[in-house]
């Protein structure tokens, strides 16, 4: 059985790594090179770097704060953010990154992941895709309490979650695999930050429509967390930022704890 991954997410901003609750309220978390350089030395499997106000913001990338922290950490990189074009992705990859992590260009220019798939590979392309939970249409909204799981859906939002979208996630990520996603991270933005676990059903129902490594994101809070994601969700890796960037767990004790439930981990 192929082990399972374990990835920190640097989410950048001015220079600085945050961490919010369901996209707002960020807090600072430290310099990126230095958390990289952590996560580095505490066998993390990959590391995500996501300029996370840059599609927001109409603007390039920070190549220079890739630059530094790439040069940390001799482990997968992933960088995200702004990227519009191929000659975006080579200017990236030419920084340090072995991947580029593509959402609100792969939603308004879908091309784009073609275009990269053909020129630097599948393996390069990660399609990212932030997802909300919405009731269906049709659904009676008179009822108390939240939707079942049968009668909701997941839309996609772009530009860092704060552009919401008719795209259907589980429609969207078929089309994106089909296009030449090499892998998809998916993360809720209901569960994101809360430390309450993942939207399993979510994952679950894209993992079950793809062939593609899929990363579960938004809402680990415990090993236990960890390990839903990858036996009930059936995703391939995990990715978690607030329990890893203040310390309150490390990498390490994560995949002893992944390892004792009987999940496969590099150690």
């Amino acid at each position: 059985m192929l082990t399972r991954r374990i990835i920190p997410c640097l989410d950048v901003t001015d220079g600085r790594v945050v961490k919010g609750v369901k996209y707002i309220d960020h807090r600072d978390a430290g310099d990126p090179v230095e958390q990289a350089a952590w996560y580095d030395q505490e066998m993390a499997d990959e590391l995500v770097f996501l300029d996370i106000t840059a599609s927001k913001d109409h603007r390039q990338i920070m190549l220079d704060i890739v630059r530094r922290t790439a040069e940390q950490v001799f482990i997968p990189f992933t960088v995200g953010g702004g990227i519009r074009s191929v000659e975006d992705i080579r200017e990236i990859t030419k920084a340090g990154a072995d991947k580029v992590s593509i959402m609100t260009a792969s939603i308004l220019t879908p091309d784009l992941i073609n275009a990269g798939a053909e020129s630097f590979g599948s393996q390069c392309i990660v399609v990212a895709v932030d997802a909300k939970r919405v009731p269906k249409a049709g659904r009676d909204d008179s009822r108390l309490g939240p939707a079942p799981d049968e009668e909701i859906e997941w839309k996609v939002w772009t530009h860092g979650g704060h552009e919401p979208t008719e795209v259907d996630a589980l429609e969207w990520v078929t089309e994106a695999e089909e296009r030449g996603a090499g892998e998809l991270l998916v993360t809720s933005m209901d569960a994101d930050g809360t430390k309450a676990g993942y939207d399993i059903e979510l994952l679950r129902r894209i993992a079950e429509r793809v062939r593609v490594p899929v990363i579960a994101s938004g809402g680990a809070g415990t090993v236990e967390h960890m390990a839903e994601a990858l036996m009930y969700g059936k995703a391939d890796a995990v990715l978690a930022a607030s329990i890893f960037h203040f310390r309150e767990t490390s990498v390490r004790a994560v995949k002893e704890g992944l390892r004792e439930c009987g999940i496969p981990v590099r150690l």
